[in-house]
Protein backbone atom coordinates (compact mmCIF):
# COMPACT_ATOMS: atom_id res chain seq x y z
CA UNK A 1 0.00 0.00 0.00
CA UNK A 2 2.83 2.43 0.66
CA UNK A 3 3.89 2.26 -3.00
CA UNK A 4 0.49 3.62 -4.07
CA UNK A 5 0.81 6.61 -1.77
CA UNK A 6 4.25 7.54 -3.10
CA UNK A 7 3.27 7.90 -6.78
CA UNK A 8 3.97 11.43 -7.93
CA UNK A 9 1.86 13.03 -10.61
CA UNK A 10 2.99 15.91 -12.78
CA UNK A 11 0.99 19.10 -12.22
CA UNK A 12 -1.46 19.88 -15.02
CA UNK A 13 0.41 22.26 -17.32
CA UNK A 14 0.84 23.02 -21.00
CA UNK A 15 4.61 23.29 -20.69
CA UNK A 16 6.83 21.71 -21.60
CA UNK A 17 5.25 20.19 -24.69
CA UNK A 18 6.44 16.62 -25.15
CA UNK A 19 6.86 14.89 -28.47
CA UNK A 20 8.43 11.61 -27.39
CA UNK A 21 10.37 8.89 -29.15
CA UNK A 22 8.83 6.32 -31.51
CA UNK A 23 7.25 3.42 -29.61
CA UNK A 24 5.66 0.09 -30.50
CA UNK A 25 2.38 -1.34 -29.19
CA UNK A 26 1.07 -4.72 -30.39
CA UNK A 27 3.48 -4.73 -33.34
CA UNK A 28 2.56 -1.24 -34.57
CA UNK A 29 5.17 1.53 -34.35
CA UNK A 30 3.94 5.06 -33.60
CA UNK A 31 6.11 8.10 -34.25
CA UNK A 32 5.00 11.18 -32.30
CA UNK A 33 5.44 14.42 -34.25
CA UNK A 34 3.92 17.88 -34.57
CA UNK A 35 1.35 18.13 -37.35
CA UNK A 36 -0.01 21.68 -37.76
CA UNK A 37 -2.41 20.52 -40.49
CA UNK A 38 -3.82 17.58 -38.45
CA UNK A 39 -7.38 16.93 -39.68
CA UNK A 40 -8.55 13.30 -39.82
CA UNK A 41 -11.74 11.30 -40.14
CA UNK A 42 -12.07 8.05 -38.26
CA UNK A 43 -13.58 6.56 -35.14
CA UNK A 44 -13.46 7.54 -31.48
CA UNK A 45 -14.03 5.45 -28.40
CA UNK A 46 -14.01 6.49 -24.76
CA UNK A 47 -12.39 5.26 -21.60
CA UNK A 48 -12.92 5.94 -17.93
CA UNK A 49 -12.11 2.97 -15.73
CA UNK A 50 -8.47 4.04 -15.30
CA UNK A 51 -9.39 6.71 -12.73
CA UNK A 52 -6.37 7.82 -10.73
CA UNK A 53 -3.83 6.20 -13.03
CA UNK A 54 -1.03 8.21 -14.56
CA UNK A 55 -1.44 9.34 -18.17
CA UNK A 56 1.46 9.56 -20.64
CA UNK A 57 2.01 13.22 -19.78
CA UNK A 58 2.53 12.24 -16.13
CA UNK A 59 -0.72 13.78 -14.88
CA UNK A 60 -3.43 11.94 -12.94
CA UNK A 61 -6.23 10.60 -15.16
CA UNK A 62 -9.57 12.05 -14.17
CA UNK A 63 -12.42 10.43 -16.12
CA UNK A 64 -14.84 13.34 -15.70
CA UNK A 65 -12.41 15.84 -17.24
CA UNK A 66 -12.56 16.72 -20.96
CA UNK A 67 -9.37 14.99 -22.12
CA UNK A 68 -8.30 12.51 -24.75
CA UNK A 69 -5.59 10.11 -25.85
CA UNK A 70 -3.89 10.17 -29.25
CA UNK A 71 -0.99 8.00 -30.42
CA UNK A 72 1.23 10.64 -32.06
CA UNK A 73 0.22 14.26 -31.36
CA UNK A 74 2.49 16.28 -29.04
CA UNK A 75 1.43 16.21 -25.40
CA UNK A 76 -0.45 18.27 -24.54
CA UNK A 77 -2.35 19.23 -27.69
CA UNK A 78 -5.83 20.59 -28.17
CA UNK A 79 -8.15 19.12 -30.77
CA UNK A 80 -11.66 19.77 -31.98
CA UNK A 81 -13.72 16.58 -32.12
CA UNK A 82 -16.94 16.47 -34.14
CA UNK A 83 -19.37 13.56 -33.89
CA UNK A 84 -20.46 12.62 -37.42
CA UNK A 85 -23.63 11.14 -35.89
CA UNK A 86 -24.86 14.16 -33.95
CA UNK A 87 -22.94 17.11 -35.40
CA UNK A 88 -21.86 18.18 -31.91
CA UNK A 89 -18.34 19.59 -31.62
CA UNK A 90 -16.11 19.91 -28.56
CA UNK A 91 -12.51 20.89 -27.84
CA UNK A 92 -10.47 18.46 -25.73
CA UNK A 93 -6.99 18.49 -24.22
CA UNK A 94 -4.87 15.53 -25.38
CA UNK A 95 -2.70 14.38 -22.47
CA UNK A 96 -2.37 10.64 -23.02
CA UNK A 97 -1.30 8.04 -25.59
CA UNK A 98 -3.74 5.72 -27.30
CA UNK A 99 -6.00 4.37 -28.64
CA UNK A 100 -4.34 1.16 -29.66
CA UNK A 101 -7.46 -0.55 -31.03
CA UNK A 102 -8.20 -1.15 -34.69
CA UNK A 103 -9.82 1.77 -36.45
CA UNK A 104 -9.69 4.28 -33.59
CA UNK A 105 -8.14 7.72 -34.11
CA UNK A 106 -8.80 9.08 -30.61
CA UNK A 107 -9.89 7.89 -27.17
CA UNK A 108 -12.06 10.32 -25.23
CA UNK A 109 -12.37 10.53 -21.48
CA UNK A 110 -15.82 9.82 -20.09
CA UNK A 111 -16.30 13.58 -19.54
CA UNK A 112 -15.45 14.31 -23.17
CA UNK A 113 -17.74 11.51 -24.40
CA UNK A 114 -20.58 12.92 -22.29
CA UNK A 115 -20.04 16.46 -23.57
CA UNK A 116 -19.94 15.19 -27.16
CA UNK A 117 -23.12 13.19 -26.53
CA UNK A 118 -21.58 9.82 -27.44
CA UNK A 119 -21.14 8.11 -24.07
CA UNK A 120 -23.87 5.53 -24.77
CA UNK A 121 -22.11 4.62 -28.00
CA UNK A 122 -18.99 2.47 -27.75
CA UNK A 123 -17.47 3.75 -30.97
CA UNK A 124 -18.53 6.80 -32.97
CA UNK A 125 -17.43 8.26 -36.33
CA UNK A 126 -15.63 11.57 -35.83
CA UNK A 127 -13.61 14.33 -37.38
CA UNK A 128 -10.57 15.35 -35.31
CA UNK A 129 -8.73 18.60 -36.06
CA UNK A 130 -5.88 20.34 -34.31
CA UNK A 131 -7.22 23.36 -32.43
CA UNK A 132 -5.66 26.48 -30.98
CA UNK A 133 -8.15 27.62 -28.34
CA UNK A 134 -7.69 30.92 -26.51
CA UNK A 135 -5.80 30.80 -23.21
CA UNK A 136 -8.98 31.15 -21.12
CA UNK A 137 -10.38 27.99 -22.77
CA UNK A 138 -7.06 26.16 -22.26
CA UNK A 139 -7.15 27.16 -18.59
CA UNK A 140 -10.70 25.80 -18.20
CA UNK A 141 -9.68 22.48 -19.75
CA UNK A 142 -6.53 22.31 -17.58
CA UNK A 143 -8.84 22.64 -14.55
CA UNK A 144 -11.11 19.86 -15.82
CA UNK A 145 -13.96 22.12 -16.88
CA UNK A 146 -15.83 21.76 -20.13
CA UNK A 147 -16.09 24.65 -22.55
CA UNK A 148 -19.29 26.39 -23.56
CA UNK A 149 -21.41 24.63 -26.15
CA UNK A 150 -20.20 25.10 -29.70
CA UNK A 151 -22.40 25.43 -32.80
CA UNK A 152 -23.61 22.16 -34.29
CA UNK A 153 -22.26 21.24 -37.72
CA UNK A 154 -24.83 21.61 -40.52
CA UNK A 155 -26.50 18.52 -41.96
CA UNK A 156 -24.94 19.26 -45.39
CA UNK A 157 -21.44 19.40 -43.90
CA UNK A 158 -22.10 16.20 -41.92
CA UNK A 159 -23.31 14.40 -45.05
CA UNK A 160 -20.11 15.45 -46.84
CA UNK A 161 -17.89 14.28 -43.95
CA UNK A 162 -19.77 10.96 -43.70
CA UNK A 163 -19.29 10.41 -47.44
CA UNK A 164 -15.56 11.17 -47.13
CA UNK A 165 -15.23 8.73 -44.24
CA UNK A 166 -17.11 5.99 -46.14
CA UNK A 167 -14.87 6.55 -49.18
CA UNK A 168 -11.79 6.35 -46.96
CA UNK A 169 -12.99 3.05 -45.51
CA UNK A 170 -13.74 1.66 -49.01
CA UNK A 171 -10.29 2.71 -50.26
CA UNK A 172 -8.55 1.23 -47.22
CA UNK A 173 -7.31 4.64 -46.06
CA UNK A 174 -9.39 4.51 -42.87
CA UNK A 175 -9.79 1.41 -40.75
CA UNK A 176 -13.32 0.68 -39.63
CA UNK A 177 -13.60 -0.69 -36.09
Amino acid sequence: MSACASQRFRPVSDTPVRIGKPYTVRGVTYTPAPDPAFDVLGYASWYGSESGNQVALGERFRPKWVTAAHPTLPLPSYVEVTSLETGRTIVVRVNDRGPFSRGRVIDLSRGAAEQLGVRRTGVVPVRVRLANPPEKDRERLRRGKKLRERPTVSENALANLRAQLAAGVRQGLVQAP
